[in-house]
């Protein structure tokens, strides 16, 4: 298999290729679904130029956080492009949040964690303090669940994080689920625990709310959850997981990853069990409210946490009433019944958000919108939205009879003003600064920008840095296709309290960039 071939078949098994259209207020002209001609892209940015390329007057003073990926290291970058803090924990991070004290708390790759797959496999959160003390190491990973993806910081101090859980065969057919739909190793629902920690090591789960306990199907009406998606959007329709891929044989599952083309620990027998991979995680303190992402079902999702764990299990109790039945949904009418493909808005989509207090757009939800299609014969695009969920003056989501969840717009959209060079199919994220800017990281490529209201770049930096992190076994992390993929990059403004008193001044020497080697002959 050549290099080119090599990319383009990895690329097809890590990316989450799910798409839909909208329009930007950030340029003159939204895309069209008329026919265009197919361009080349470099969605993986190879044999670019990188470090520091736009830094324009606009920019807040403040620093980029960057995980070096394929690395223990996480770096404070600051606006000339320059490194002027290194954080070096013991495992690779996929993402970090910084605390008032200086200190990171990371989601790290266990190195031993067993069964599951899927992409995002994490099982470790750290909290590692300004001179890379780890002073928690909190293992979340047994053959019975699995933190991966995201987790969120909540005041106390305690984490939220998205886990799956494993259910059997007989679990899955008792919940209604299609016997074709389910895998010979059972499915990975999905849950989200919060974690307070107690010493070095432990933690405890205080709360805990599962996807499994709001389930609905109109399959077998001899299950306690048969109904009517459409007559119930406070549940999930089971049947809207990830399709089952096809059979292949163990013979052919290890020619995949000898190729690098399937995740750890993936098998011929669990393969779809990942059925609705939720990669993102936040919480509203005034609201005392979680918010989640799952790009398999298009669709973002809002619960209360104010309940009990058991009032979480059910559709009663909390401040809301609700139990955890979802408050509000958007994305995707379809998975309940309450509009079409024209109504679709999320494809694939990362990082959802609530704008924070004292920030412009405060309470809105912004969302890195991945895969947006323009047509049949067009590339797909990936944008940024900002939209303000219908709420009344009790509080409560607006949902009219029969009709899906508003709203029908964002009141802000950025795309690039030639579609095509703002893409990342997978991975990526973005959030609101202090004086209205956005930051965004379009993650395949290891790009960090900020765009002003009006969709005008005021700064740009592409990673040029990666590390050498081994495979259990001692083999090396394939280089290619993603060579400086990073899942996530955050804007820490400069008046954060993290940074207070701290000596910001550039490393010397700087971190060495990496130098990807050149792709082999053709034929090879």
């Amino acid at each position: 298999m050549n290099y080119f071939r090599s990319v383009l078949f990895l690329l097809s098994i890590i990316s989450l290729h799910i798409s839909c259209s909208n329009q930007s207020k950030a340029v003159d002209k939204s895309p069209s679904n008329e026919k265009a001609p197919k361009q080349d892209r470099n969605m993986f940015g190879h044999g670019i130029k990188r470090g520091l390329m736009v830094n324009q007057d606009g920019a807040l003073p403040g620093f980029l956080m960057l995980n070096v990926p394929n690395s223990a290291s996480t770096y404070l970058i600051n606006r000339n492009g320059e490194v002027v803090h290194e954080w070096k924990g013991n495992y690779g991070v996929m993402g970090s949040y910084i605390v008032d004290d200086g200190s990171l708390v990371q989601n790290v790759y266990d190195p031993d964690f067993p069964i599951f797959a899927g992409g995002g496999e994490t099982g470790r959160i750290q909290k590692i303090t300004w001179q890379s003390k780890i002073i928690w190491d909190f293992e979340y990973a047994n053959e019975e669940y699995h933190a991966h993806h995201d987790f969120h910081v909540m005041p106390n101090g305690n984490i939220l994080a998205i886990a799956w859980e494993s259910k059997s065969i007989e679990e899955a057919l008792a919940a209604g689920c299609r016997p074709d739909q389910i895998p010979k190793a059972g499915i990975w629902p999905d849950k989200i625990v919060e974690i307070k920690p107690t010493d070095k090591i432990h933690g405890v789960v205080v709360w805990e709310w599962h996807v499994w306990d709001h389930l609905i199907q109109d399959f077998d009406q001899n299950k306690a959850n048969y109904g009517s998606p459409q007559d119930h959007p406070e549940l999930l329709d089971i049947h809207k997981m990830r399709p089952l891929p096809p059979l292949i044989t163990q013979d052919s599952m290890e020619t995949l990853q000898a190729h690098g083309g399937q995740w750890r620990n993936q098998t011929a027998d669990n393969r779809g069990s990942d059925i609705f991979h939720f990669n993102a995680v936040n919480y509203n303190h005034d609201l005392d409210q979680i918010i989640f992402s799952s790009p398999v079902l298009n669709e973002i999702f809002i619960i209360d946490h104010s309940t009990t764990t058991q009032e979480a299990k059910t559709g009663s109790g909390g401040r809301q009433g609700k139990g955890g039945d979802f408050l509000y949904r958007w994305g995707n009418p379809q998975n309940y019944q309450r509009g079409d493909s024209t109504d679709q808005k999320l494809f694939g989509q990362h990082d959802v958000r609530w704008i924070e207090k004292g920030k412009p757009g405060a309470g809105n939800l912004t969302i890195f919108n991945n895969d947006v299609p323009m047509g049949p014969d067009s590339m797909e695009y990936s944008s940024i939205l900002e939209f303000t969920p219908p709420v009344n003056n009790s509080g409560n989501y607006v949902l009219e009879d029969s009709r899906p969840f508003g709203p029908q717009e964002p009141v802000w959209t950025y795309i690039a003003s030639d579609t095509i060079s703002f893409f990342s199919s997978f991975i990526s994220g973005a959030h609101r600064t202090s004086n209205g800017n956005t930051f965004i990281t379009e993650g395949a490529k290891g790009r960090s920008f900020e765009v002003n209201v009006s969709g005008e770049i005021i700064w740009e930096y592409l990673n040029p840095f990666r590390g050498d992190i081994r495979e259990p076994n001692g083999d090396p992390v394939p280089v290619m296709p993603m060579t400086f993929s990073m899942f996530r990059s955050t804007f820490i403004e400069a008046d954060h309290p993290a940074l207070a008193g701290k000596e910001l001044k550039p490393l010397d020497p700087q971190p060495e960039v990496f130098i990807p080697p050149p792709p082999p002959p053709s034929g090879e």
